[in-house]
């Protein structure tokens, strides 16, 4: 083994990096394997972020293990395989290297599936045989036409991999033959004048399907993949779908942010497009990781972005935003600024007010209207679908939670305090110094946190600190008004009201739960040896 100390001395500090980077934290040091690989992809996209090149390498390094599994328990296989379909080849994706992408699919689906990977495989042979004369008619067509026009191109049949066919089989609910029915080309031309060119020649052959128009050119994907997608209706009614590109976004479709070393383009390294979106989507992860709680929350949250089925909406002043399918006002505030996101009160999509839950749909334009005394709502949680906006309503909630526990910690220990007939400002600070020692908390609002959401008990810190065993009176019962917050809770299953009799169960993690007197649980409750708590309506 070489520290990296030693890797500097004999490869230079670029290669160091590189390195640390790639190399897995030891899983002695978590929990469990889940938090090992939350924090080893946290760890890596970190050194990502500093240099793209350590997901190349990381990326190829989890190719060449996929290729080399079959020596492993298949146990083991298995769960390799499976973190590659969930992580890797999305992470592959994002970063638009299609090539790799569709082999660890492949490879990945032939491990956790290898009885449909073959059955699928010998279809798509024999389906490849019997489409060549349709092919074949189709691509002399395209030609004949494109050489009347006086333009240049090569002509590609194009399949999806494997894995590809079985997702759209699944998640669409299609029958191999549905899927198969489209025949898929790609045109590869020299430069961007002809792509729009091109795309007339096949209108002007085909008639092109109402609505399947894309132009990825003009709007690229988040990866930065550029091309121009249609539809048309082919000879016998068959459907044609057509992508048509330049040869350097046809490199870029294939490579991603390798296709600078691959094919030493002209660009400058990290200047690609594919480069400058890898950027902004690591930028994006990495204030994703500062705002999660821990590497199992930033591993749910990057699994989120993995996956966008995108949506493409401008704000007011023509800036284009990218988000996944399905997200609403709140998603779309957060996506422009934090601040927005936490202080919108309201939506405009199209001159029109909508509700902040309202589903987004591609093209809207979208304002977003603001308060500075609003906040974010705990119901946002049940409709929002991006990792930012989740991140940072999640935040919110812990601070005020935080401070809502802080409150009623102190209300808690004042109370034990008064049946002890004393109150706090007559303890000794040694005494509070001492008792913070014994808990592990840094300071006093930690313990008044956790007195709140019920994970010490207050009267048991009121008798550490006053050093005596037995109140000298019956504490008084903890005023409710209902507006406490997220630390005290209303028990579903009798649901009190103001004038209820009412009893409070402390629960270790969410503060005090209020039961009516008559709730059936309550007996339940006392025998689990819940802590009772005597409340009463203010």
């Amino acid at each position: 083994e070489m520290s990296k100390r030693d890797v500097i001395a004999e490869f230079g500090e670029p290669v160091a990096e590189l390195v640390e980077g790639v190399t897995k934290l030891a899983q002695a040091a978590f929990e469990t394997r889940q938090h090992a690989q939350a924090e080893n992809l946290r760890k890596m996209l970190l050194a990502m972020s500093r240099d793209i090149r350590v997901i190349i390498v990381k990326l190829a390094d989890r190719l060449h293990n996929m290729r080399t599994l079959g020596h492993l328990r298949p146990e083991k296989r298995r769960r390799i395989a499976h973190e590659t379909l969930e992580i890797y080849a999305p992470i592959a994706q994002r970063l638009g290297m299609n090539l790799m992408r569709c082999e660890l699919e492949d490879l990945g689906f032939h491990v956790l599936y290898p009885i449909r990977y073959r059955v699928l495989g010998d279809a798509v042979r024999k389906a490849r045989g019997n489409r060549k004369e349709i092919v074949s008619q189709i691509t002399a067509s395209i030609l004949n036409r494109m050489e009347q026009e006086g333009l240049s191109a090569d002509i590609q049949g194009r399949e999806k991999n494997l894995y590809s066919i079985y997702k759209k089989m699944v998640s669409k609910q299609l029958s191999f033959s549905e899927v198969m029915d489209v025949y898929a080309f790609r045109i590869i031309v020299d430069d961007v004048d002809a792509c729009y060119r091109m795309l007339g020649v096949v209108h002007n052959l085909y008639k092109p399907v109402q609505g399947k128009f894309k132009d990825y050119i003009a709007i690229p994907k988040a990866n930065g993949y550029q091309s121009l997608h249609t539809v048309l209706f082919g000879p016998y009614g068959v459907p044609i779908e057509v992508q048509i590109r330049s040869r350097d976004m046809d490199q870029l479709a294939e490579a991603g942010v390798a296709a600078h070393w691959l094919y030493k383009t002209g660009e400058v390294a990290g200047n690609t497009l594919a480069h400058r979106k890898a950027r902004q989507w690591l930028h994006g992860i990495l204030e994703m990781q500062k705002s999660s709680g821990d590497s199992m929350e930033f591993l749910e949250n990057l699994r989120i972005d993995l996956f966008p089925d995108e949506i493409y909406v401008s704000t007011p002043k023509g800036e284009i935003l990218t988000l996944p399918r399905g997200s609403s006002a709140v998603d779309f505030a957060y996506a422009v600024h934090s601040d927005v996101g936490n202080s919108c009160v309201a939506a405009r999509v199209g001159r029109h007010l909508v509700p902040l839950s309202s589903p987004l749909e591609n093209g809207q334009s979208v304002e977003i209207i603001t308060s500075p005394t609003s906040h974010p709502n705990p119901a946002w949680l049940n409709f929002v679908v991006t990792p930012k906006a989740r991140t940072n309503i999640r935040n919110y909630l812990k601070h005020l939670q935080g401070e809502e526990a802080i409150q009623l910690g102190l209300r808690l220990l004042n109370k034990h305090l008064t049946a002890f007939s004393t109150a706090l400002e007559n303890i000794p600070t040694k005494r509070i110094t001492a008792l913070l020692k014994e808990y592990e908390l840094e300071n006093f609002d930690e313990l008044l946190s956790d007195l709140g959401l019920g994970n010490i008990s207050a009267l048991l810190v009121a008798q550490k600190l006053l050093q005596e065993e037995t109140p000298d009176k019956e504490p008084q019962a903890l005023l409710i008004a209902g507006t406490e917050g997220m630390v005290v809770n209303f028990a579903r299953c009798c649901h009190p009201i103001p004038g209820d009799p009412i009893h409070g169960f402390v629960s270790a993690g969410r503060g005090i739960i209020i039961h009516q007197r008559s709730c059936k649980n309550t007996t339940h409750l006392r025998e689990q040896n819940e802590k009772s708590l005597d409340v009463a309506w203010v």
